[in-house]
C-alpha cells in the first residue's frame, strides 16, 4: 500500500488480551490511519522499560503513512512496576517473545477495535533494543545455548533498530552475568530486515563499539539492508518519544530519516537516500 498523503491518526488503547499464564494480562496499543482499509501490520516491541505509549515519532509516520501498528507492553516496562524479585524477572526475554506471538494469535480480537481493516497477509516486526532482538527470534535468530521458537512464517518483514551483537566474549562481564540470552545466532534470521545502527552507540553491555550493532546485518543471511546513522546513539536521535529525557544526540533529522527509511523498506520502495546523515548498504 504506497500512501501519497499522511493521513490523520486513530489511537487505541489499551486494548487487553487476557493472559492467565503471563501473570499480567497484555496490555497493547492500536494505532492506524483514521479512514481505510486493507492495512498492512507492524507490531512493535518496544526496549527496556518503555511501553506500549512510547515510540511515537515512528509509529504516528508509520500509521499516518498507511500502516497499522500494534505495541504490546512488555512485563520489563516501568509501567507495570514488576519487582527486580519477581519469579518472573528471569524469564522476560522468552515473555517479550511470546507477548508478539500472542499479538498475531490473536489478530481477530485486535481487529475488533478497528474492523475489518488489518490485511493479514503483509505482517511485520519491528523493535528497539531489547525489542529488536525480541523480533529477531521471529524472523529466525536463535539464542546461544537455548530453546526458542522458530521463525513466524506469518511475518514477511522486520526493522531492528539498534540491535544488539553477538555474545560470549563480546559481553561485559556485567551483561554476561546477568543476561545469558544476550547470545544471539543470526545464521537462521533469513526473513527479509531492514537495520539500522547508530556509529556512536557505545554500549556498556559490550566490550566493542558500536560496530557491534551492526552484527545481525553482517552474520545473518540476505535480504538484509543496513542503515547507519551518523552521530546515532542508542535512541538514534530520540526514537523513543517527542519529549525524551534519556537521550544525548537529540536529533530530529535523525528520527526523521529513520521514519522515513522504515516506511519505505516496509512498503517496499525504494529507500531514500540518507545523505549527510547516514548510509545505506544492502545484500
Amino acid at each position: 500500500m504506497t500512501a501519497t498523503t499522511p493521513n490523520a491518526v486513530l489511537t487505541i488503547h489499551p486494548v487487553v488480551l487476557p493472559a492467565p499464564d503471563r501473570g499480567d494480562d497484555l496490555q497493547v496499543r492500536i494505532s492506524a490511519p483514521a479512514t481505510g482499509g486493507d492495512l498492512p501490520v507492524i507490531v512493535f516491541s518496544h526496549g527496556y522499560h518503555q511501553s506500549a505509549i512510547g515510540y511515537g515519532p515512528l509509529v504516528d509516520h508509520w500509521a499516518a503513512n498507511g500502516f497499522a501498528v500494534i505495541q504490546p507492553t512488555h512485563l520489563d516496562s516501568l509501567r507495570l512496576g514488576l519487582p527486580e524479585d519477581d519469579p518472573r524477572t528471569p524469564g522476560i526475554w522468552r515473555t517479550r517473545i511470546d507477548d508478539v506471538t500472542r499479538v498475531l494469535d490473536n489478530l481477530d480480537v485486535l481487529e475488533a477495535a478497528i474492523p475489518g481493516r488489518f490485511d493479514r497477509d503483509r505482517i511485520a516486526v519491528a523493535g528497539h533494543s531489547w525489542g529488536a532482538q525480541t523480533v529477531g527470534v521471529l524472523l529466525g535468530a536463535g539464542v546461544v545455548g537455548m530453546d526458542v521458537p522458530a521463525r513466524d512464517p506469518r511475518i514477511s518483514a522486520g526493522v531492528l533498530l539498534a540491535a544488539t551483537g553477538t555474545g560470549g566474549e563480546d559481553l561485559s562481564p556485567f551483561a554476561a552475568e546477568h543476561f545469558p540470552f544476550m547470545s544471539p545466532d543470526f545464521t537462521g534470521m533469513t526473513t527479509p530486515a531492514l537495520i539500522v545502527a547508530g556509529d556512536r552507540d557505545q554500549s556498556m553491555l559490550s566490550a566493542r563499539g558500536p560496530e557491534w550493532f551492526t552484527d545481525v546485518y553482517h552474520l545473518s543471511p540476505a535480504p538484509k539492508t543496513l542503515l547507519t546513522v551518523y552521530g546515532g546513539e542508542h535512541s538514534l536521535g530520540g526514537i523513543t518519544g517527542y519529549a525524551v529525557t534519556e537521550t544525548t544526540d537529540e536529533s530530529p533529522e535523525r528520527v526523521a530519516l529513520i521514519a522515513r527509511a522504515t516506511t519505505a523498506f516496509l512498503r517496499g520502495d525504494v529507500l531514500p537516500e540518507a545523505g549527510e546523515l547516514g548510509r545505506i548498504a544492502s545484500k
